[in-house]
């Protein structure tokens, strides 16, 4: 008898021996494998212009001093990298979660959390509460994770880096972990939080990528960011700055700009005068034209 649940994949949520079992890491080698890739690669990263410039003026010029200067920040590099990867390895082991499982399968009654090197098994009526985070960015996940709340205790379950558990549908977790956890009357939420604080005015968008994104015409974006409460920036471009000053640049706030879009798409799917109005001058999707406040388009 098949006993996976609907629509969650079987490398996600699936029934082992015990009861089931929810994996975050499927290989603790990959993964403490990347997060010693990581460190090692972070402070490389940073040393290596600083190190390349100190190698340069040492060969040009050969003297003893420059020489001694290139091999004590070479040093200095490998002991943090040695520090950085024994840091983030030890981080790893300590507080990531492989998997969480509820035993039995039936009826379960236990909740057992397993880390890279122990495991702590506890009682269901134990579990106060178990929340669902997505994080999201324009409308986009950028991360996934459980948060369990126990009695003196707060455990989050995050995915490893590529894991099948980073791409499961929220709500549909949600809702199998509502189904387990129900006969226990442990509440569980889904939260969505999303990023707001992007950078003005580079990540900001310019009129013709709104008026792509809202599908009508680039003269159409400021009229309904006016009507829909969307923040406008007026800003001079560093390429104008100094041969033509005047010529601004309006930008427009992401996360209600994304949100004014999908307004915009339920409106159209339910045939609302407020969408066929914001595209009066075409007959469908109207593609952006030139506008002149675009002359240092990011996107």
């Amino acid at each position: 008898m098949d006993t996976r649940h609907p629509g969650l994949p079987v490398n996600v949520v699936a029934p082992v021996a015990a009861g089931w079992r929810l994996l975050f890491v499927p290989n603790r080698a990959r993964e403490l494998a990347f997060a010693f890739g990581a460190s090692i690669m972070l402070p490389s990263f940073v040393a290596a212009p600083f190190l390349l410039t100190s190698l340069v003026i040492a060969a040009i010029w050969g003297s003893s001093f420059l020489w001694g200067w290139f091999w004590v920040l070479l040093t200095l590099t490998v002991v943090a990298a040695i520090l950085l990867a024994a840091a983030m390895v030890y981080v790893t082991v300590a507080t990531g979660v492989r998997w969480v499982e509820l035993r039995p399968l039936e009826t379960p009654a236990q909740v057992v959390v397993a880390r890279f090197l122990r495991s702590s098994t506890m009682a269901m009526t134990e579990l106060r509460q178990v929340v669902v985070i997505e994080h999201l960015s324009l409308g986009r996940r950028k991360s996934l994770k459980v948060v369990l709340h126990i009695r003196g205790e707060t455990v989050e379950c995050e995915p490893a880096t590529s894991a099948p558990f980073s791409r499961v549908d929220a709500q549909e977790l949600a809702g199998w972990l509502t189904d387990q956890l129900a006969p226990f009357q442990v509440p569980v939420e889904r939260r969505t939080e999303v990023k707001r604080d992007f950078v003005r005015p580079d990540e900001w968008w310019t009129p013709s990528h709104t008026a792509e994104l809202w599908q009508v015409p680039v003269d159409e974006v400021d009229r309904i960011a006016a009507q829909r409460g969307v923040e406008t920036y007026g800003y001079t471009p560093r390429a104008h700055a100094m041969y033509n000053p005047g010529a601004s640049a309006i930008v427009y706030d992401p996360a209600r700009a994304y949100e004014v879009a999908e307004e915009l798409r339920a409106e159209r799917a339910a045939g609302r005068p407020a969408a066929r109005s914001a595209l009066r001058s075409s007959d469908g999707p109207a593609a952006p034209g030139p506008a002149q406040n675009d002359s240092t388009d990011p996107h």
